[in-house]
Parts: structure tokens; C-alpha cells; sequence
């Protein structure tokens, strides 16, 4: 017979982990499901510099082991498997792993994230951490007084892009077409900004550099209306062509919005479904911090927790 566990939670980054902290606190022993990728996106984050509670910084791996640690000292269980399926339409919720194991579930915490799209080079992988970066907010402060490349044509891009220029010296948006796909308004604002170059008509075709103390050096771009090629020194590579939201498993029974997150209930992390609730960005599409993901976990346990009380008085 399976065992029917009171909370489980699908991802393991600061929201699901967060998540893990407080349930496991409020005595509801959740099992959390770590997925493809333990720890979230910060385990590919070499230095953190805005996390509360660490003035000299910290590596993303190292936060993330941090918040796991505590945890499992308050009784979380931590499982490195895959969810491949799950069942919202029977309570108790049924769940399946990547071994074809089966897990019954009183509650559900979805802590899934959501993944930055990136150009799929070699070279951009292989310097992820290393002066490539999905997020500007996050990475922006190590770039002062140098040169910065972001790529990207819409909203986010020049909201990146402007954001960059506080720290950056010259600030390079590379864009694929000759006009911007954003808003009139954040167009002309980043054509006029003085530290603003652009690339028209021009892909990414290398970034240049090696992990490590060194990082990013360049890139290398061809413009594709004259095939001409050119190296742009830079020590900070930021993509800002979007990220999608890793709800895939969900989609069939949850209320997705236009972009396929996750719509919660004004104020809670609540989904459409009664004993489910959703936390981190796979529901945030404008914050995506691991602060403001670790507060939503917070907010989803405690939702559960409530949930349960309701439903067992």
C-alpha cells in the first residue's frame, strides 16, 4: 500500500525549499522531489550578493545546500528523483517519479521555477556563471565600470539593458532585426541613454573567454543581412529573450496564464484546485528573485498547513 504523505513538494529551489522549511516546522513531514535540477537555478549562480543575511556574499550551491540543510533538520525529506506525472483530479493527489514509483499527496506545493531561455551555444553554457547571465538584477553589481553585452529586442531586454547601465561602462544590446519588438516608449529611451550602443541585424555567434577567474572576454556577432563578422569586447553577457515557466506537467488541469504560469488566488499562493498551491517563479513572471521565491514558499506552506487544519476540523 502507498504511503499518503501530508505535504509534497515538486522543486527544489529557494521557494520549494523554503516551502520544505516551514511545512516541515508546522510538523506536516513534506518530502520534497529535487527534479533535473537540485537547488534551482542559483546552483548555476557562482557569487550572491543580495541574499539577506550574507553581507560578504555567497555562492548559489552553497545557499542552496544552506536552506536544505536546515530543512532536513526540521524533518523535511529530500528525494533526487524526476516528477514524470501527476493526478489532480482524485484526492488523494497521485504523483509518479521517473522510476515509476507512486506517491499519494493530501497536499501539493509546485516549486517547478521557470527556465531563462538562452541562444543553446556551446560557448554560452559552457561560461554560465562566468560572466553569462539570465538576470540582471541578480548579476548586474559585478560589472562595474566594464563593458556589458545583452541580447534581446523586447521589454525585458531594454529594461535589462537600462537597469546595466548603472554599473556597466558601455552597455551593448545586440538584436537579430533593425527596430526593437518593446514599447515605443522603452525604445527611445534606450536609443537615447548615452552608455547604450546597438547592434542591428546581428546574431550571437561565440561568446569568447574560459571558466573561471577570467570569464567572459568577448563575443563574436555577424550581422545577417551582410555576413560581415565582429569581436565586441565585454566582461558581462547577459540573454533577455524570455523565460518559460516549467508547468508542462500542469497544464491540463491548473489555470496557466497567456505565458503558461501559474495563476494563484489574489495574496495566496492558492491554484485553481483545491489543495494545491504554487510558489516561486513558476508563478512570479515579473520578480523572479530567490528572496521574493523563498517569501512565496513561506506563503505556500502555510497555506497548506491552514488548508489541511480546514479540511481535518
Amino acid at each position: 500500500m502507498k504511503k499518503q504523505h501530508k505535504m509534497i513538494i515538486i522543486g527544489s529551489g529557494p521557494a520549494g525549499l523554503t516551502a520544505a522549511i516551514y511545512g516541515a516546522r508546522a510538523g506536516l513531514d513534506p518530502v520534497i522531489f529535487e527534479g533535473p535540477e537540485p537547488g534551482g537555478q542559483l546552483t548555476t549562480t557562482t557569487d550572491i550578493e543580495n541574499f539577506p543575511g550574507f553581507p560578504e556574499g555567497i555562492s548559489g550551491p552553497e545557499l542552496m545546500e544552506k536552506i536544505r540543510e536546515q530543512a532536513k533538520r526540521f524533518g523535511a525529506e529530500s528525494v533526487m528523483r524526476m516528477i514524470t506525472g501527476v493526478d489532480l483530479c482524485h484526492y488523494p493527489f497521485r504523483i509518479l517519479d521517473d522510476e515509476e514509483n507512486a506517491y499519494l499527496a493530501e497536499s501539493i506545493v509546485i516549486s517547478t521555477g521557470a527556465s531563462a531561455k538562452y541562444l543553446g551555444l556551446e560557448s554560452e553554457q559552457k561560461l554560465k556563471g562566468f560572466g553569462v547571465s539570465a538576470c540582471a538584477t541578480c548579476d548586474g553589481f559585478f560589472y562595474k565600470d566594464k563593458d556589458i553585452v545583452v541580447v534581446g529586442g523586447g521589454d525585458s531586454a531594454l529594461e535589462e539593458a537600462l537597469y546595466l547601465t548603472h554599473f556597466g561602462k558601455t552597455v551593448t544590446i545586440i538584436h537579430r532585426r533593425d527596430a526593437f519588438r518593446a514599447s515605443a516608449f522603452m525604445s527611445e529611451k534606450a536609443k537615447k541613454h548615452e552608455k547604450i550602443r546597438i547592434k542591428w541585424d546581428s546574431v550571437v555567434e561565440e561568446v569568447l573567454g574560459e571558466p573561471g577567474p577570467t570569464g567572459v572576454t568577448g563575443v563574436r556577432i555577424r550581422n545577417v543581412k551582410t555576413a560581415k563578422t565582429e569581436t565586441l569586447p565585454c566582461s558581462g553577457f547577459f540573454v533577455a529573450i524570455g523565460h518559460h515557466p516549467n508547468t508542462e506537467l500542469f497544464k491540463e488541469n491548473l489555470h496557466l496564464d497567456d505565458k503558461g504560469y501559474i495563476i494563484t488566488k489574489s495574496g495566496t499562493t492558492r491554484t485553481n484546485i483545491e489543495g494545491v498551491f504554487a510558489c516561486g517563479d513558476v508563478q512570479d513572471p515579473d520578480y523572479r528573485q530567490a528572496v521574493t521565491a523563498a517569501g512565496t514558499g513561506c506563503m505556500a506552506a502555510m497555506d497548506a498547513e491552514r488548508w489541511l487544519g480546514e479540511k481535518e476540523s
